[in-house]
């Protein structure tokens, strides 16, 4: 069974997200071995950070994200200058690493204020939710909705319309 690791900075804060992300996750586990990866978000104490305060804390975090990607994964960054893609290419991405003999894929989700430019560099590939701005949590729900989606059309469920 296929690897997908979902590898998030910051906590599910809201009950309906976390039930959301639960509920998806629950439904994921009969195509896929699927695992949510939470790391902390960096401290950054002052409210008025400069974009030097905030560079140090994402290259904590990525610095993290990288750390746990398993050996020789299919890295996808989730970030605002990725490929937009269809639910098919979702499942198409899956599909391709699943029937290439090295299945597992880690999809990285940033902090509120991103990916750290090392994890996009070592990034296979990245992709965008679309151009409309997404909380990260958010994000994270609307991630795992489309990967039980890509899921579903690979084993040619009805779910997709």
């Amino acid at each position: 069974m296929q690897n997908i690791d979902l590898i998030c900075v910051g906590k599910l804060n809201a009950a309906y997200y976390a039930a959301g992300v639960a509920e998806y996750r629950k439904r994921l586990g009969g195509f896929c071995n699927f695992r949510i990866i939470e790391l902390p978000e960096a401290t950054i104490a002052d409210k008025n950070a400069s974009e030097k305060q905030i560079a140090r804390a994402l290259q904590k975090e990525g610095e993290a994200i990288l750390s746990v990607v398993r050996k020789g994964a299919w890295l996808v960054a989730l970030c605002v200058e990725g490929k937009q893609i269809s639910s098919e290419e979702l499942a198409g991405l899956l599909a391709d690493r699943a029937g290439s003999g090295a299945g597992d894929v880690a999809f990285a989700i940033g902090s509120s204020h991103g990916l750290d430019d090392a994890v996009k560099r070592a990034a296979n590939q990245r992709i965008s939710l679309g151009r409309i701005t997404l909380p990260h949590q958010l994000a994270r729900l609307v991630l795992t909705e489309q990967l039980y989606r890509a899921c579903t059309i690979n084993a040619g469920m009805k779910y997709h319309k």
